[in-house]
């Protein structure tokens, strides 16, 4: 009931973007980018998300990071995540320069709801080793949801890290930080996670995405989220419920892409070619299929039910 009320809330102070058959977008979210020490899960597959990266900036795609791009719980002071990855933030100013970066804010990166704390942060950086202070992402305003509309059939994609409902992910976020930033996160170079955290807690997990889907049923809206860190393409019979996964996957990242008016579940791996070589190859796991394919409106208006649907 809780995480209707705030989905609710999230989709009606979203904002609005218009798209159609040219618009092309690539959603990845839970980067969980650290410090760079052991604890910094987001390390392992930094070489892989900057050429995943280097793609979309050339292929001219919007980037949408999904909420938890930065892991705030644990590193409060985000000029340690700065240094770590000079060469991620690189690459997200030039989206950003060319206005094809749009941040939402998660519950591991929630202090970027602050427009004070991002201005402080985000606008301007620190070149420790020229000791010169240059623009970084100025005038930068991260937001909590998203709300793609097709310009012809008025179709809506909502786009919302997904945090919201969860109990000690949202309304009791502090204490479940405390708890991570002075004592979880030392386990995490063991594999330890968090009981608080859905990923590794399978019930609470499952819980949150039937709460997705009921709001889905209820809404009539196709939705795209984070959070789970589990990646979801809709199969035949399901409502349109698509999770963008993590880009903490052992050795892979997973992103949704829409461009040319299609949608599809993709994964960046590091492969072994035939020579022995590393190499990191993008693979389509699912899709693609027409973004109006997913358009419940439509069977709704036909007379089907939301169980009938897709």
């Amino acid at each position: 009931m809780f995480t209707d009320k705030r989905l609710t809330e999230a989709y009606e102070k979203a904002r609005v973007e218009y798209i159609d058959e040219t618009s092309n977008y690539v959603f990845l979210s839970d980067c969980h980018r650290g410090d760079g020490s052991l604890s910094d899960e987001f390390a392992r597959n930094k070489n892989i998300f900057l050429y995943a990266l280097e793609y979309y900036y050339k292929n001219e795609f919007i980037y949408v990071e999904n909420g938890d791009g930065d892991e705030l719980w644990e590193h409060h002071e985000f000029k340690h995540i700065k240094n770590a990855h000079p060469e991620v933030f690189a690459i997200l100013k030039r989206f950003y320069d060319e206005k094809r970066l749009i941040m939402i804010y998660g519950n591991h990166n929630i202090y970027l709801k602050s427009q004070w704390y991002v201005e402080q942060n985000y606008f301007r950086n620190y070149d420790e080793y020229t000791e010169f202070f240059y623009d970084f992402l100025p005038g930068i305003r991260p937001i909590e949801a998203l709300v793609l509309k097709d310009r012809k059939t008025k179709q809506e994609i909502f786009v919302v890290h997904g945090m919201q409902g969860d109990l000690p992910n949202d309304q009791l976020w502090y204490p479940t930080m405390l708890s991570l930033k002075y004592f979880w996160r030392f386990l995490h170079a063991f594999g330890v996670k968090s009981p608080t955290s859905p990923v590794k807690n399978m019930n609470k997990r499952h819980k949150i995405e039937k709460n997705y889907v009921k709001w889905i049923q209820k809404h009539e809206k196709m939705l795209i989220c984070g959070h789970t860190h589990r990646f979801k393409y809709p199969k035949t019979k399901d409502l349109p419920y698509f999770n963008s996964g993590c880009c903490i996957y052992p050795t892979s990242i997973t992103a949704i892409e829409i461009t040319g008016g299609q949608i599809q579940l993709v994964r960046w791996k590091t492969r072994v070619n035939e020579d022995g070589l590393l190499q990191i190859k993008r693979e389509v796991m699912r899709g693609p299929d027409p973004v109006g394919k997913f358009d419940i409106r439509a069977s709704v208006k036909n007379g089907a039910t939301a169980e009938e649907i897709l």
